[in-house]
């Protein structure tokens, strides 16, 4: 349905979704936000121009549960993320967490423009008191079932500070959302020992045993796809360099199998004995099935989904913001954050520098 009253859903939980935001929008936003109405009993706000979507919900039988806010301008993953929100401020991306902010929406997903969404997301929610620096958190595919890296690309040079928080919302986030009792914490390094990294990773590791959480020590880059820790801690240059290596490896390795497999009409034929296991495979490793990113230190909840994301990853979006709603993760980071005592440094709009990637 659609109208001009927009506000949390009686008895359940509301998301504002981008509507516009993503390389596939607006068709598969509408169709992975009409699974989750489905499956997760949501009620979606879908921004964007209204003429348009109201047109293509139509085609989909006009589905119920959700409600379109008219937006009609739209902020391009091409335009620089501090200017298109300020000069864009009817965009489907800027109404969406405005309507988080205004309390009519209890959580954001989005597949646009990530620069945006972080500095939307500053403007118009702020920080949790006391967060210096909001961080990008995505789960990272291993054998144990997932690792969630942090940062992943929101702050390319941070201080020690920086990462402490980072360490503190990410043990919070994975305790709320993915039920690890006592999540592990590991801090990204050269080498496992306390004396190994550079100034900022040795800086960093004291102030990580002092925290209230279950700090490991050090790790490698080889530990994170291995599962070894439920949570990894670095800058985010670091962990965006993490994120697109590991795609592009993802991409060569499955380039190269399939190009044995097509070689001998033998590899064809033994190739069909194994293809349910590579079909398993391929579904524990699709970013699809994890959702998306959150944006964590945020005084509001904005998830940040794939810019390629399909019908699966919106609702699996949703299902992620639904599950953070419910947790109050927002209100259990901003409890740490006090807990710790640290300056609250640093204005919003100075905070956005390097462009986000990781979840491009």
């Amino acid at each position: 349905m659609s109208g001009e009253e927009t506000h949390p859903h009686s008895g359940g939980v509301t998301i504002a979704v981008d509507g516009m935001g993503g390389d596939h929008a607006p068709d598969v936003v509408i169709d992975g936000a009409v699974a989750a109405v489905r499956d997760l009993g949501v009620h979606v706000l879908l921004t964007g121009l209204r003429s348009e979507l109201e047109r293509r919900l139509a085609a989909r039988g006009s589905p119920p549960g959700i409600e379109i806010v008219d937006a009609p301008d739209r902020i391009a993953m091409e335009d620089h993320p501090t200017t298109a929100v300020r000069q864009k401020p009817n965009s489907s991306l800027v109404v969406g967490i405005r309507l988080v902010r205004e309390g009519r929406a209890d959580a954001f997903v989005s597949a646009g423009n990530t620069g945006a969404i972080m500095a939307a997301g500053l403007f118009e929610l702020k920080r949790i008191t006391g967060v210096t620096r909001p961080a990008l958190a995505t789960v990272y595919p291993t054998v144990q079932g997932g690792t969630l890296l942090v940062d992943a690309g929101a702050n390319a040079d941070c201080r020690p500070e920086h990462l402490v928080q980072f360490a503190l919302m990410g043990s919070v986030y994975m305790a709320g959302v993915f039920g690890r009792t006592n999540p592990t914490v590991g801090l990204v390094s050269i080498g496992e020992e306390a004396t190994k990294g550079n100034a900022l990773v040795q800086q960093t590791f004291p102030r990580l045993q002092q925290l209230p959480i279950n700090f490991v020590g050090n790790i490698e880059g080889r530990h994170i796809p291995a599962g070894t820790v439920d949570v990894a801690v670095c800058d985010g240059f670091v962990g965006n360099v993490i994120i697109k290596l590991s795609e592009g490896l993802a991409g060569a390795i499955n380039a190269l199998i399939r190009s044995e497999i097509e070689a001998s009409s033998l590899g064809r034929v033994a190739a069909l004995g194994v293809l349910p296991a590579f079909r398993r495979v391929r579904r524990k490793m699709d970013y699809a099935e994890y959702g998306g990113a959150p944006l964590l230190g945020l005084n509001g909840i904005c998830i940040v989904a794939h810019g390629r994301s399909n019908a699966l990853a919106i609702a699996s979006a949703i299902r992620v913001a639904k599950q953070s709603v419910e947790n109050d993760v927002v209100g259990r980071i901003a409890t740490g954050i006090a807990a710790l005592g640290l300056p609250d440094e640093g204005r919003a709009d100075t905070l956005i520098g390097s462009e986000p990637g990781a979840a491009d």
